[in-house]
């Protein structure tokens, strides 16, 4: 069975983007691959040194994947500083990285920019790490938005470079991929780019957020005066909006909306109310979920205690066998 990894960072709550983009589909995965979903509280580290109570943010995104539907009986929920054979692993990658191949990096390159008085060892090895994620369990697949690409394909630099000074052909050289369908790109409330935590609290409808919540971000995203003209095309910010009908409304919903804007009589407010009551429709039940698990701490620590001792199993046979292929042994 293929084996498929995926990792969150624990910096902020769920939100539509995060479910349609990636979660929905890990759920239906779960019965078809060996999953490993973790949390990746090591990560957070290089951008948030002194992170602001880490365990609570670990346990609400805990919290909100179970609701969502992940299942700890049927894939490996984990956190990952539980595992500590990653850092082991992300040790003996980073003896085979080399300075100006990290350095090249986009994604360390931006953000040195952008937090010049933080510029750690963490954020320029990232990859390093990201690949310990990956190789740990010798995962076959990972899905990855664009942002991670060239991380994932130092992933497979690293893995061949390993198969190949140590002449084993040990780990497999993982692929990116896309769940086998098209997907759902979330637009955010602002009236530009996706739905996203970085972007603004207003901009992003998380799982927990209460109906109050819902309704009054959703009245709050950006519009413009209307149509002046019958059927022109949509600006970003309404094509957006649009786009938000199509994926929490019936088509029925979407084209009498639609034919408004084309014949110039629509109301923003109205196709405003429509949506926001569709999203307090669909995210109910997980809220209601996310309630409930979050004040069962026993349950909550059994899943955590489960997900951690599947991981090691993985993760200790592969550190094990890494060991004994650099040629470190027992006396």
């Amino acid at each position: 069975m293929e084996i498929v990894l995926s990792g969150i960072r624990p910096t902020g709550n769920l939100h539509l983007g995060n479910y349609f983009g990636a979660v929905r589909n890990f759920v239906k995965m779960q019965d078809e691959a060996n999953c490993f979903f973790f949390i990746a509280d090591y990560h957070s580290l290089t951008t948030h040194p002194k992170p602001d109570d880490l365990h609570a943010r670990v346990k609400q995104v805990l919290v909100e994947y179970l609701a969502a539907g992940l299942d700890p009986e049927k894939s490996t929920l984990y956190v990952q500083s539980d595992l500590q054979e990653t850092a082991e692993l992300y040790l003996f990658l980073n003896m085979n990285a080399y300075m100006g191949e990290l350095e090249r990096v986009t994604t360390f390159k931006e953000k040195a920019r952008k937090q010049p008085d933080n510029v750690n060892a963490g954020l320029l090895t990232y990859p390093s790490l990201m690949a310990a994620d990956i190789l740990i369990h010798k995962a076959h697949k990972v899905p990855v938005g664009k942002d991670q690409e060239q991380h994932l394909e130092m992933t497979r630099t690293f893995a061949r470079r390993f198969n190949r000074m140590y002449q084993e052909d040990y780990f497999p050289i993982p692929q990116a991929f896309n769940f086998g369908e098209e997907l759902v790109k979330v637009p955010g409330l602002d009236g530009s780019g996706k739905m996203g935590k970085s972007e603004g609290e207003g901009n992003a409808i998380f799982l927990s957020d209460d109906p109050k919540t819902i309704r009054k971000k959703v009245m709050r995203a950006v519009t413009d005066s209307g149509p002046t003209e019958p059927n022109q095309s949509k600006p970003e910010a309404i094509e957006n909006l649009f786009t938000m009908l199509r994926i929490m409304s019936t088509p029925d919903a979407y084209n009498f909306f639609d034919e408004q804007y084309n014949n110039c009589t629509i109301r923003y407010g109205d196709l405003k109310k429509h949506l926001a009551e569709e999203i307090v429709h669909f995210t109910d039940p997980i809220r209601n979920r996310i309630l409930e698990l979050g004040n069962n701490e026993q349950y909550i620590s059994k899943v955590a205690r489960l997900g951690a001792e599947k991981a090691r199993e993985s993760g200790r046979k592969t550190v094990n066998e890494v060991r004994e292929i650099i040629g470190f042994k027992s006396f």
